[in-house]
């Protein structure tokens, strides 16, 4: 896909234009046609498959005019969420390096402060943005200084608590911040929410009495057509004059500019390869596996048809986390609530409490928002609520902010908590099963994103022999301890090795409670001991293996095979996990070498 993407630069009249400075040349009457040869370098771009497509396409005139505007990077620009960017990365200097997008070595999906003077603050979360530029506005203040601090909050993301908060501190102050609230009614799935309905009665109606924004002391306009670009020139010029916290709202169409995406706005998120001419998807090998996020939708919906105490919540991920065709047959019993991770949890906590039994299901990287109801909500009050994670440890293109490889670090020291980490598809399937049986204290189930080993589900469920793990494959001088999914490539690994009679393989499967019983026998049998997990090394599972060799006294040596301790960059996750050891070479590797050291 590069060939007819190179040649679309070639032909491309404004393909010199890569740099704000250079786009304050151009006529007025001529962005138009920049912003359509954007959008289309947006589009031929990311036909190779890697990237977020629909929200950076309905973003393209309002990048144009912002850049044009305003004199960035003096004058402050925040994405919030930053996929909704790659406009304005193309538009400050990026635009050649874009087929390296998401790639290991190359740049980011998201803002990126090392990477750009124009990414002026990372933005891989959502709600962050006005808080930052809030901060940053105050500071310019207290030095001095005069610039626009601008936030641009869209894909749902106003309706963040956090977002809220910040809206709530920003209207008592002088601080010149200009919030443009991007609607266009999507955040990965449609909008939730009080509040999107509002939107929607703002869209079609202006009130009367003081809106939602103004209530809260914020100067508002709108809302405006986020695609006529001449519009937005003429308000951004004004809002140049203007000083003090005020609000623009606009109203944009994610996946503007390719039909197929403005119409499968979901599919077209992050879609993966398509034709850019056509859209259509490319997928010459569909995968017959099952993926985790599937397995797990489907057997909660299998079992909340017997168990009427069943409920899902999720965070404004139905589609990632498997739940849509939950959410269509039990519209109450299976719940978006949006981008907030801290209410879904204590939501959750206050169905546990009503005896009801709650499957919190969400990415690792967003249970990191929810720490606090995690501990003060549900596990001081030890109250039955099921965590499933998703997305949990290497997720490939989306990066640091978005690898699942802290949960069990943060986790493991929450008192009354327990974690499991399933080897495989089936076994989660048997944790979902046991933990609707009836659970005594808040659980931790964590997966993996991906296909697993199932094409379909089975429904012939076993109980799980609690807080127990088990021998894979025996050996009589070094113990492989394997925490997840990462069980399969040692697996695969030990039946290559030469020394395979030496290696023994060990399922923990819980983090929280550890096997004890089986780690005394372990720890008696063996001569040194290797533990992995797909998470860091500060905290983890292996953290937890040498507090207990420590306790009980074992003086074996202990080799901790985790994430150390640094930010793991983006790029392809089989590519990652070869540079972390983690492929059958690497493993053969490590087991060569601490094989050697106990002869």
């Amino acid at each position: 896909m590069l060939l007819p993407y190179l040649y679309h630069m070639s032909k491309n009249r404004f393909a010199s234009i890569q740099n704000p400075k250079e786009l304050r040349k151009l006529p007025k009457k001529e962005l138009s046609d920049f912003a359509a040869a954007l959008r289309k370098d947006i589009i031929h771009a990311l036909a190779k498959g890697e990237g977020h497509l629909g929200s950076s396409l309905g973003t393209v005139e309002l990048t144009v005019a912002l850049h044009y505007c305003f004199d960035t990077p003096k004058d402050v620009l925040i994405w919030d969420v930053g996929h909704q960017a790659y406009g304005h990365k193309m538009l400050t200097g990026r635009k050649t390096a874009f087929s390296t997008l998401r790639q290991q070595g190359g740049i980011s999906g998201f803002p990126k402060r090392e990477e750009s003077p124009y990414d002026t603050f990372g933005t891989g979360h959502a709600g962050t943005a006005i808080s930052a530029a809030l901060g940053m506005a105050l500071s310019s203040s207290l030095k001095g200084e005069n610039k626009q601090h601008i936030a641009v909050v869209g894909d749902a993301s106003i309706a963040n608590g956090m977002a809220f908060e910040a809206l709530n501190h920003l209207g008592t102050t002088l601080a010149n911040v200009l919030v443009i609230l991007n609607d266009n009614t999507m955040g990965i799935d449609p909008s939730v929410g009080a509040l999107k309905n509002y939107f929607e009665t703002v869209k079609n109606e202006r009130p009367a009495t003081p809106n939602f924004f103004e209530s809260l002391n914020l100067n508002y306009s709108g809302p405006i057509d986020g695609h006529n670009i001449d519009t937005l020139l003429q308000v951004f010029e004004q809002q140049k004059n203007i000083q003090g916290p005020r609000i623009i709202h606009l109203v944009t169409t994610k996946g503007k500019g390719l039909p197929i995406a403005e119409n499968e706005q979901v599919t077209y998120h992050a879609p993966g390869k398509f034709d850019p001419l056509t859209g259509k998807l490319s997928n010459p090998h569909e995968h017959q596996k099952l993926k985790y996020q599937d397995i797990l939708g489907q057997t909660l919906l299998h079992l909340a048809k017997t168990n009427e105490k069943i409920i899902a919540l999720t965070p404004a991920m139905p589609t990632g986390s498997g739940l849509v065709k939950m959410m269509e047959v039990f519209p109450s019993r299976c719940i978006d609530v949006g981008i907030a991770e801290q209410h879904a949890v204590t939501l959750a906590s206050g169905m546990a409490a009503e005896g009801m039994i709650p499957f919190c299901v969400i990415y690792s990287t967003f249970l990191q928002r929810a720490y606090d109801q995690v501990i003060h909500d549900v596990a001081l009050q030890n109250l039955g609520v099921v965590f499933c994670i998703d997305r949990a440890g290497i997720v490939g293109h989306d990066g640091p902010t978005h690898h699942g490889v802290f949960d069990i670090a943060f986790l493991r020291c929450i008192p009354n908590l327990e974690i499991a980490t399933p080897k495989d598809a089936q076994t989660l399937q048997n944790l979902l099963y046991t933990a609707q049986l009836g659970i005594k204290h808040p659980l931790a189930i964590r997966y993996p994103r991906g296909f697993s080993e199932l094409t379909k589900i089975t429904t012939q469920f076993e109980k799980v022999a609690w807080g127990k793990g088990q021998l894979l494959k025996n050996g009589d001088t070094l113990a492989i301890l394997s925490f997840g999914t990462i069980a399969k490539v040692i697996s695969d690994t030990l039946e290559h090795i030469k020394n395979t009679k030496a290696v023994a393989h060990y399922d923990m499967c819980f983090v929280k409670p550890l096997d004890r019983e089986l780690l005394h026998s372990i720890f008696k049998r063996f001569k040194a001991i290797m533990v992995f997990e797909e998470g860091v090394n500060s905290g983890g599972a292996g953290s937890a293996i040498l507090e207990f060799a420590a306790l009980e006294k074992y003086h074996i040596p202990i080799q901790l095979e985790g994430i150390p301790d640094q930010f793991v960059s983006h790029g392809k996750t089989s590519l990652i996990h070869q540079e972390l050891g983690w492929d059958t070479h690497g493993i053969s590797k490590k087991i060569s070498l601490l094989l050697n050291k106990t002869k």
